[in-house]
């Protein structure tokens, strides 16, 4: 790199004027890099706020509907939906998750039969559905990765049926990938995208996000032994290569803004397709500052999005999805 030496050479020349630094912006933000992550409940015409995350609540079917018009009128690309599921429906082994008329399915059906032209996609894990909140079948104690696997399989199959057109297994099984890809195929679903949290952090950035879905608050022996180490990036490495391997056309990095390094180091060395999720407790730090007096939250949330945009994310799920589409169309 050739920097130049003063005065010959000044760089606040080009930033000088506001047209001027946007002619040499190396990176910029648009609509079409914008996941909307949404929560759905049961019932109708009914909106509950989720107290730990400002301006985000969980919403009925027809209220989703709704949200998903107004989406695709933003140019946003798709959503992501995630599920509060009755305490009732709520049994050790998931069951729920692969019912073809769960709250998740009929939402899809819906949604697609209302707004066919947005991309919907499903989140593929137990969390939602298990009394003690694990992503996964516990057997003898641990999180049973195999066993998990099966279930696994029959909750993307309802969900693809449903007309989900994008696989997003969460749940950090090994092998899972492999396993829905070989569904998918045996099922004549050959155009079914799986996006993978391939890089998935058990992390303390999530605690909005189980307020949100109903998993309890303190999960009995956490999820370190399936979610990734936050002091490793070697195995993130692993972690995608693998996920490629088996079948995986995108993948996720979760959290988000402390795993940029991870995000450059995907992009760099491996060139694939690559998304940043700004997760619940990112979200609500920006807000909870902003609340405070502390910060700016319209500049925070910009520059937080422009971030991953340097970091080499192509695209970002984010609970400012809505807000950012509105700027960007009036810019």
């Amino acid at each position: 790199m050739v920097a130049g030496n003063f005065p010959s050479s000044r760089l606040r020349r080009n930033r000088k004027s506001a047209w001027s630094r946007n002619m040499v912006r190396e990176n910029s933000l648009t609509v079409n890099d914008l996941i909307w992550p949404i929560f759905i409940q049961e019932g109708k015409n009914t909106s509950t706020k989720i107290a730990s995350m400002p301006d985000v609540s969980r919403l009925t079917i027809d209220l989703v509907i709704e949200n998903a018009a107004m989406a695709k009128d933003l140019g946003i690309p798709s959503i992501a939906l995630f599920p509060q599921i009755p305490e009732e429906l709520k049994f050790d082994d998931g069951r729920e998750a692969i019912n073809p008329e769960n709250l998740v399915c009929r939402a899809v059906r819906e949604i697609k039969e209302q707004v066919p032209d947005i991309g919907i996609i499903c989140d593929v894990a137990l969390d939602p559905y298990t009394t003690h909140g694990h992503d996964g079948l516990i057997k003898n104690g641990y999180v049973d990765n195999d066993l998990t696997l099966e279930v696994l399989i029959n909750q993307a199959l309802v969900q693809v049926k449903a007309g989900c057109d994008i696989i997003a297994p969460s749940d950090m099984m090994d092998g899972r990938v492999s396993a829905i890809r070989g569904m998918l195929e045996k099922e004549k679903y050959f155009n079914t995208t799986i996006m993978s949290y391939a890089a998935k952090y058990a992390s303390a950035f999530y605690g909005p996000f189980r307020d949100a879905v109903g998993s309890p608050p303190s999960i009995q022996g956490g999820k370190e032994s399936y979610q990734m180490d936050p002091a490793n990036t070697d195995e993130a490495i692993r972690e995608v290569i693998m996920d490629i391997d088996e079948g995986a056309d995108s993948i996720i990095v979760k959290p988000g803004m402390p795993y940029l390094d991870i995000i450059d180091r995907i992009t760099r060395e491996l060139k694939f397709p690559t998304f940043a999720y700004q997760v619940s407790g990112e979200y609500a730090m920006i807000h909870a500052a902003a609340a405070n007096g502390w910060l700016d939250v319209d500049r925070a949330m910009m520059e937080s999005l422009i971030a991953f945009k340097r970091a080499g994310a192509i695209g970002i799920w984010t609970y400012f999805a809505p807000i950012i589409a509105k700027k960007l169309n009036l810019s």
